[in-house]
C-alpha cells in the first residue's frame, strides 16, 4: 500500500482489526507483564523475537522518496496499525465540520455558501449522533479484551461513516477551491473584510489587541514560535543600529552598549529562511502575487523591567535595502505608526512561515516519524523500551500523511497560505529537518546556545520555564523507567536490539548527531528528549495555532505587498494592503481550528491505541501502587498548579504546557 492509499483506508470498515481489538504485531495492544531487555532471554524467546522483528521490518520500510518531501526519511507505507482510534477521528472530524462550515459561510455573497451549508450542517448532526453511539459502546464494553460480534458490526458501520464524512469534507473544499481565483478582494482590503470570515467560528480575542507593541514581544517568549529569539552581545554588522536610535525607543537613561554588556539585549533573525523568502514577489493561480520576508528585529529588556519590548525591526537582510524601522507607541505620529506596523508584519509572516514548515513540521512531526520507524523495526513488542515510547509516537506517521498530502501538496492548505512555491517548501522543510542536530536541540542545550537559560536575565519567558518543568519531570520518570530494567552500563551496551535502533536512527532515519548510546545516563536524555519532542514541544508549537494563527491581520503565511522602505505616506490603508489573500486568510481558519483545537491522550496516560485501550505498562514494577508511572503522574499534576499559580502573575497567561492540554504523542 502506498502512503497516499492511507487515507482510503481511514474510511474502509476493512481497516478496524486494529480498532476492534485485533492487534497486528506491530501493536501496543499485546499483553507484556514484564519487559525483558533481548541479552537476558533464552535462545528460544531470542529467536522469536527476532522473527518478529522481521516481520515488522517487512512491513515498516524506510523511503526518501515521498511524493511531496523527497530526500525526508519517511515510512514507504502507513500499515494499518498506524490507523487512529475512532475517538480520534471523530474529534477531528467534529472539528473539520466546524472549520468548513465556516469556511463555506464566509463566501457571504457566493452561491457556494447556500450550496454547501445544508449539507455540512447535516454532517455535523450526524457526527453529534456517532459520537453518542460510540460512547455507548465504548461504555457497554469497557475493560473488554474482545468486542461481541454485534458491537464489531456497529463499530465498521462507525468508522465507514467517519471515512465517509473525510471524503465528503475533502470534495466540499475541493469544490470551493475550484471556483476559480478567490484569492482576490474587491477594491482595498480592510480589517473589517477580515472580521467579516469569522461567520461560525469566534474571532480570536488577539483580535482586539491586534497592534499591540507588549503583544507582539510576549510572541517572541509564549507565542507559537518561541524557538528563535537568542541574546546578543553585540549586533552583527547587517543590522547597523545606532546608540541614538537606541535611545530615541528605549530613553536615554539606557545605551545600546550597556544593554549589551548587561545581557538585555535579544535578536530575531529569519535568515534561516533561506529560498523560503525569495526577494521578489510570487504568483500563484488561486492567490495572485504575495510576499514573504526574511527581516531582522532587535528586543530589549528595559533596566528595570522584567518583560522584553521590541526596539527595532530592520525588513530584509540587506541594510542598503532595507532602512531600519523604530518602535512606536503614539498614534498621532500617523507615518511612524504605521510604517512601524507594517514592519511588524514582516516580522509575523516571517516567523509564520519559520514556524510552520521548520519548528512545528520539521522538528516535531517529522522527527516523530523518524522514532516511530526506528522503534517498529528494531525494538521488539516486549522490549522495555518499545513499551515506554510506542505510546508517544502513536499517530504521527498517520497525521504526518494527512500533512504531506493534504498541506504540502501543490494548489492545496499550505500552498495557498503559505508564499514560496510548493516545491520550495517542499525543499526547505526537508532541508531543516536533516540540519536538525539532536543533542544540540534538547532543551536544555538549545536554552543554552541561545543564550536564554538565564532566568534573572530575562524573567518573563513563560515557554522556557514552563518546558523546563514538564522536561525535568520526563527525565525523573524515565530515570526510573531505565534503572528498572538497565541495572549497569553494561546492560545498556550489551542490549544490541537498542544498538540496531540507535545506528538505524543515525543512518536510514538520518537524525543529525545521533550516536550509539553507552551508559544509562545518556540513555535516559535521548529517551527524555524524544518523549518531550512528541508531547510538550509539539504542544507549546501546535495549539497556540488555534488562538494566535487563525487571525491572519496579526499572523498570515504571506503578505501582499512588498515590505516597507520608510515611513513617508504609510498609513493604515497601506498597512492593510499588506494582508494575505482572502482566501488565504480563510485557509488559516479552516486549518488551525482544527489542529489547535483537537486534544487526544494527555501526557501520562500509557494505553493501547486498539479498544478497550487497555494499559501498556503492567509491571509492577512500573505500574504499581506508589511506583515510578504513579509518582510521574503526580509529578503532572504538581506542574498543573504550578503553571496555575504561574499564570495568575503573569501579564498573559501561557497555557499550552499544562499537562492536561499535552497529549502524549503528536497524532494532530
Amino acid at each position: 500500500m502506498k502512503r497516499r492509499d492511507i487515507l482510503k483506508w481511514s474510511a474502509s470498515a476493512g481497516g478496524l482489526g486494529l480498532l476492534a481489538g485485533k492487534p497486528s504485531t506491530a501493536s501496543a495492544a499485546l499483553p507484556v507483564l514484564k519487559p525483558t531487555l533481548p541479552q537476558k532471554i533464552d535462545p528460544i524467546s531470542a529467536t522469536l523475537r527476532r522473527l518478529e522483528l522481521v516481520g515488522r521490518q517487512a512491513t515498516y520500510l524506510w523511503t526518501e522518496s515521498h511524493i511531496n518531501l523527497a530526500g525526508v526519511p519517511m515510512g514507504a507505507v502507513v500499515p494499518l496499525s498506524e490507523l487512529p482510534a475512532v475517538e480520534h477521528q471523530l474529534k477531528t472530524v467534529a472539528k473539520a465540520v466546524e472549520a468548513v462550515i465556516n469556511f463555506a459561510a464566509s463566501f457571504a455573497t457566493s452561491t457556494l455558501a447556500s450550496n454547501n451549508l445544508q449539507t455540512l450542517d447535516n454532517l455535523r448532526t450526524r457526527i453529534a449522533g456517532l459520537q453518542a453511539s460510540f460512547d455507548q459502546l465504548a461504555a457497554q464494553n469497557a475493560g473488554l479484551l474482545t468486542l461481541p460480534a454485534a458491537v464489531l458490526t456497529l463499530l465498521g458501520t462507525l468508522a465507514g461513516s467517519v471515512g465517509d464524512i473525510t471524503t465528503q469534507l475533502k470534495q466540499i473544499h475541493q469544490d470551493l477551491l475550484s471556483q476559480g481565483p478567490l484569492g482576490a478582494l474587491n477594491g482595498p482590503k480592510t480589517l473589517a473584510q477580515y472580521d467579516a470570515l469569522f461567520v461560525t467560528i469566534d474571532k480570536p480575542a488577539i483580535s482586539q489587541i491586534l497592534h499591540d507593541n507588549d503583544l507582539f514581544a510576549y510572541m517572541r517568549v509564549g507565542g507559537p514560535n518561541p524557538m528563535l529569539l537568542q541574546r546578543a552581545t553585540s549586533l552583527p554588522t547587517k543590522f547597523p543600529l545606532a546608540d541614538a536610535q537606541y535611545r530615541q525607543v528605549m530613553g536615554n537613561d539606557d545605551s545600546l552598549a550597556d544593554a549589551a554588556a548587561s545581557g538585555r539585549l535579544y535578536l530575531l533573525d529569519y535568515v534561516g529562511l533561506g529560498d523560503m523568502a525569495p526577494t521578489g514577489p510570487v504568483t500563484k493561480p488561486l492567490t495572485g502575487t504575495s510576499y514573504v520576508y526574511a527581516p531582522v528585529a532587535l528586543f530589549a529588556r528595559p533596566k528595570n523591567g522584567r518583560s522584553l519590548v521590541p526596539v527595532a525591526i530592520q525588513c530584509g537582510q540587506d541594510p542598503a535595502l532595507h532602512p531600519i524601522f523604530l518602535r512606536v507607541d503614539d498614534t498621532t505620529n500617523a507615518e511612524a505608526y504605521w510604517g512601524w506596523q507594517s514592519a511588524k508584519t514582516t516580522v509575523q509572516v516571517a516567523d509564520f512561515n519559520y514556524h510552520e514548515m521548520f519548528v512545528h513540521l520539521g522538528r516535531t512531526h517529522l522527527m516523530s516519524e523518524a522514532f516511530a520507524m526506528a522503534t517498529q523495526r528494531q525494538l521488539a513488542t516486549a522490549h522495555p523500551l518499545s513499551r515506554l515510547l510506542s505510546p508517544h509516537l502513536e499517530g504521527a506517521m498517520f497525521i504526518n500523511e494527512f500533512a504531506t498530502l493534504i498541506i504540502m501538496a501543490p494548489l492545496t492548505t499550505g500552498d495557498v497560505i503559505l508564499t514560496a512555491p510548493i516545491e520550495t517548501l517542499q525543499q526547505q522543510c526537508g532541508r531543516d529537518r536533516l540540519a536538525y542536530d539532536f543533542y544540540a536541540s534538547m532543551l536544555p542545550n538549545d536554552l543554552r546556545t541561545r543564550g536564554v537559560d538565564d532566568a534573572t536575565a530575562l524573567p518573563d519567558y513563560p515557554y522556557r520555564d514552563d518546558a523546563l518543568l514538564v522536561w525535568n519531570a520526563i527525565a525523573q520518570w524515565v530515570g526510573d523507567y531505565v534503572a528498572t530494567y538497565y541495572l549497569s552500563d553494561s546492560d545498556v551496551t550489551g542490549d544490541y536490539e537498542l544498538n540496531a535502533w540507535a545506528t538505524e536512527l543515525a543512518t536510514s532515519g538520518k537524525i543529525k548527531g545521533f550516536r550509539a548510546i553507552t551508559t544509562r545516563a545518556q540513555l535516559v536524555d535521548v529517551l527524555t528528549a524524544i518523549i518531550f519532542n512528541a508531547s510538550a514541544q509539539h504542544a507549546a508549537v501546535n495549539f497556540p495555532q488555534y488562538s494566535v494563527m487563525t487571525y491572519a491581520p496579526f499572523s498570515a503565511g504571506a503578505g501582499g505587498t512588498p515590505s516597507p522602505t520608510g515611513n513617508a505616506g504609510q498609513s493604515e490603508a497601506s498597512w492593510s494592503q499588506m494582508l494575505p489573500s482572502r482566501l488565504a486568510a480563510q485557509e488559516q481558519i479552516l486549518l488551525f481550528h482544527i489542529l489547535g483545537g483537537v486534544y487526544y491522550r494527555p501526557l501520562g496516560e500509557y494505553k493501547d491505541n486498539a479498544f478497550p485501550h487497555l494499559p501498556v505498562l503492567l509491571d509492577p514494577a512500573i505500574a504499581g501502587p506508589g511506583g515510578p508511572l504513579e509518582r510521574f503522574r503526580n509529578a503532572l499534576g504538581v506542574i498543573e498548579n504550578t503553571i496555575g499559580q504561574r499564570n495568575t502573575a503573569r501579564s498573559r497567561p501561557y497555557e499550552h504546557l499544562l499537562p492536561s492540554r499535552i497529549p502524549s504523542s503528536t497524532n494532530i
